[in-house]
This record gives structure tokens, C-alpha cells and sequence, in this order.
């Protein structure tokens, strides 16, 4: 008996000998197929290491858009008002030429490994230089390719090797109620995904730019997120960040986003020709009120009201009068202003256009040769 006792203490002995080096050299062989429990006075459990996300979670999504994203620093030189004093060599010798810097923060796209960057018009429209910083960390001067200010564009171009470019989606194919994240550098704190849905898609009338068709998002949109990338749950850019909609500065739910069809319709058209060349027949339209509905007798509100022609443009040489209701633009239903804008814009320059018109309630047609939309004085005049 005391041999079996003494041989059950030396096998224990043994165990417990095996069980403290294993627990000390390999400790996950001990907690191998098991939560770990964490080291603390208070009981917890923690996931293994291995735990992969929910399939509510968008790291892939953002994995794949944030490369591509890019600050956008940008400095103007801004000379003190002029005095007698400055005339003055001793002056200026001492003091200098009054020169400050200043310094603004934005965000752009990388949409070409070519160092195409897509950005808004008013983040980079009075810089005097215009440094781009990647999220790898390189930095880069940019210089402009050229600007839209009438949908809030600007591409801009960078000289470096292997750039990351996203994905362009498809925003015609998005629905209100889609997943949606935005991507910018929001106060100049540093790189930030935010996460909503898109409210509505086609809003205009907003008095943001002359050409307007954002998608409105609640993701949460910044000062410092413009020219930034919206995208969908695939890592596709479907928006260029624009606006906001706030009365404190910060993000109250209600932003906007240029979608990516018009983006790439002005991108194009900017690194081919430099510019957007869009049709124009020199007219001020103005919106069919119930008020003036009911003034020309008019049985439906749609359309828009010729309520200047500008001397000498096309408009006038083809005949049309303030107070024509342009109701057609080569066949195409206009229901107000905005329809309107958008229609002209899209004939070329130099071509003969059909408009169809109400004239003291009778329909008449006349024929336009288009001209080219001049550089915008940010009028709504067409």
C-alpha cells in the first residue's frame, strides 16, 4: 500500500511539474479552445485574438477607399492694406512687406494612378500653393489642371509613383436607405470615417451652386471633409463631399455630396479641354409661381418664364421675347428653372436647337443656335 501511495504522490508531482512549464513557456496551449480569462481583481472573459467582426462591420469597405483619400493643404499669400509707409526703403527694410500665410485644410480624391485629384473648387480656388499629404504618409506639390465653380469641381494633378486610386460607382443605381461612408479630414484632426445612409438623392434649388443634383447623406460631414469621398458598402466612391446644411458649423445630419456621374461628366472634360464648355442662349429664367400661373392662365406649372433676353445672344437673334415660357428643349420637358439649366447646358455650342414655347397661350417653336456658357459670375442667368 505504501508503494501505490508513494507512486500516485511521484506521478502528481510529475503532472503538476509538466502543467507549470507548459503554463509558463506556452500559456495559449492551456487557454487553447477556451475564452481567455483576463489578468484583473475583477472576473472577466475576453474573445480570443482570432474573433472576426460582425457582418455589420465596413472595414473592408473602408480598407479599400481610405488610401485613396488625401489631405488637401493649401496657403495664400495675404498682403497687408497698402500705407505711405511702404513706400519707405527704411520702412520695408525693418519690417518687411507685410506678408502673412495663410492656412486652410481640405480633402481630395485620388481617382488616377496618373495623380488625377478630384477636389472642390472652393477648398483650393484662392490658394498660392497647394501641398497634397497621402495617407502612406508621402506629401506632394499639386498643381491645378482646372476648376468648375458652377458644380464646385476641381481637379488637380500630383507627380508621384504608385498611387492609389478608388473605384468609381454607379450613383444612378443608389437608393435612399443605402449604407454610406464618408471619408475626409474633418477640422484637420487627421483621416475619419463617418457612417450614415443616404437621405435623398436629386436635391437642388438649394442656392449651393448653378448646377445641383447632390445625394443628401446624414453621415456626419465637417468643415474640413469637403472634396472628400462618399462611398457605398463596397468601397466605391458615389460622391465627391460638398456642403453641409448647419447653424452651429458642425454636422447637424444634413449634408450633401456631388455624385460621382456629374464628377466624372466635368473630370473629363476639365483634363481634356482644361474647362467645362456647356451650351448657353442667354436668357434669365425664372421659376412658375401659382401666383403667376394664375396671372398668364396658364393650366399647368410647369415650364419656366423668359424674364430677361440678353441683347444680341442667341435667344434674341432666334426670336425668343421676355414673357415666352420655355415649356421644350429639343423635345425634352422642362418643369422649372433647374430643368431648364441643366437641358441648355447639355447642347453643344454651335449647334441649332429646337424650343418649344407658350406665347399668349399658344404653342410656338423656334430654333436657337447654342452658344458657349460663359465663365460664371455664380448669377443664376442663363
Amino acid at each position: 500500500m505504501r508503494r501505490l501511495w508513494l507512486l500516485f504522490a511521484q506521478t502528481v508531482t510529475v503532472g503538476l511539474a509538466i502543467w507549470f512549464i507548459v503554463a509558463t513557456l506556452k500559456p495559449e496551449w492551456a487557454a487553447s479552445g477556451r475564452a481567455t480569462r483576463v489578468a484583473s481583481s475583477v472576473p472577466m472573459m475576453e474573445a480570443p485574438s482570432s474573433a472576426s467582426p460582425g457582418q455589420s462591420s465596413y472595414r473592408d469597405a473602408a480598407r479599400l477607399a481610405m488610401p485613396a483619400v488625401v489631405n488637401i493643404f493649401t496657403t495664400k499669400g495675404a498682403r497687408q492694406p497698402k500705407t505711405p509707409f511702404m513706400d519707405d526703403p527704411l520702412f520695408r527694410r525693418f519690417f518687411g512687406e507685410q506678408e502673412d500665410r495663410q492656412f486652410s485644410l481640405g480633402s481630395g480624391v485620388v481617382v488616377s494612378p496618373e495623380g488625377y485629384i478630384l477636389t472642390n473648387n472652393h477648398v483650393i480656388e484662392t490658394a498660392d500653393e497647394i501641398e497634397i499629404a497621402l495617407a502612406d504618409g508621402r506629401k506632394a506639390v499639386a498643381k491645378v489642371v482646372g476648376t468648375d465653380p458652377e458644380t464646385d469641381l476641381a481637379v488637380v494633378k500630383i507627380s508621384l509613383q504608385n498611387l492609389p486610386a478608388i473605384t468609381l460607382g454607379h450613383a444612378d443605381q443608389a437608393k435612399v436607405g443605402d449604407v454610406v461612408l464618408a471619408i475626409g479630414n474633418p477640422f484637420g484632426v487627421g483621416q475619419t470615417v463617418t457612417m450614415g445612409i443616404i437621405s435623398a438623392l436629386g436635391r437642388n434649388h438649394l442656392g449651393i451652386n448653378t448646377f445641383e443634383n447632390f445625394i443628401q447623406t446624414d453621415a456626419a460631414i465637417n468643415p474640413g471633409n469637403s472634396g472628400g469621398a462618399l462611398i457605398d458598402a463596397n468601397g466605391n466612391l458615389l460622391g465627391i463631399n460638398t456642403a453641409i446644411y448647419s447653424r452651429s458649423g458642425g454636422s447637424l445630419g444634413i449634408g450633401f455630396a456631388i455624385p460621382v456621374t456629374t464628377v466624372k461628366s466635368v473630370m473629363e472634360s476639365i483634363i481634356s479641354t482644361g474647362q467645362v464648355v456647356r451650351g448657353w442662349i442667354g436668357v434669365e429664367p425664372q421659376d412658375i409661381t401659382p401666383e403667376l400661373a394664375e396671372s398668364f392662365g396658364l393650366a399647368k406649372k410647369s415650364g419656366a418664364i423668359i424674364a430677361g433676353v440678353l441683347k444680341g445672344g442667341p435667344a434674341d437673334k432666334a426670336g425668343m421675347r421676355p414673357g415666352d415660357i420655355l415649356v421644350a428643349v429639343e423635345g425634352k420637358p422642362v418643369s422649372d428653372t433647374t430643368d431648364m439649366l441643366n437641358l441648355i447646358a447639355q447642347l453643344t455650342p454651335g449647334n441649332k436647337a429646337k424650343m418649344t414655347l407658350l406665347r399668349k397661350g399658344q404653342e410656338a417653336s423656334v430654333e436657337v443656335t447654342v452658344g458657349k456658357r460663359p465663365r460664371p459670375r455664380r448669377e443664376d442667368q442663363e
